[in-house]
């Protein structure tokens, strides 16, 4: 089993910075590729970013590429995502989700744990 744990979420006025944190626990942290993905009122939860259980490869929506920044701390059990220039369409809940599988990283339903959410608001 796998726990995850979201902070940093809140409320931003557009074109603000916020970096949003996962803080895991349970098996070894590096065996999981970890994903960021967001869900906003009425809409599909969707993909933002994922990263490699090295962090070596990192993968990003269209949506969000070249504002959002996916990282992990393997020594700390935590994956980021720092966010820049961000959009009112950005508001939404974001989890972070981890999964152990070789399936596709962009996937949703190839994660097996996820954490509770954190919520993220961007004022225009």
């Amino acid at each position: 089993q796998v726990q995850l744990v979201e902070s940093g979420g809140g409320l931003v006025q557009a074109g603000d910075s916020l970096r949003l944190s996962c803080a895991a626990s349970g098996r070894i942290f590096s065996w999981y590729d970890m994903g960021w993905f967001r869900q906003a009122p009425g809409k599909e939860r969707e993909f933002v970013a994922g990263i490699s259980g090295s962090g070596g490869n990192t993968y990003y929506a269209d949506s969000v590429k070249g504002r959002f920044t996916i990282s992990r701390d393997n020594a700390n059990n935590t994956v980021y995502l720092q966010m820049s220039s961000l959009k009112p369409e950005d508001t939404a809940v974001y989890y972070c989700a981890a999964k152990s599988n070789s399936y596709v990283i962009t996937i949703k339903r190839t994660y097996n744990y996820w954490g509770q959410g954190t919520q993220v608001t961007v004022s225009s």
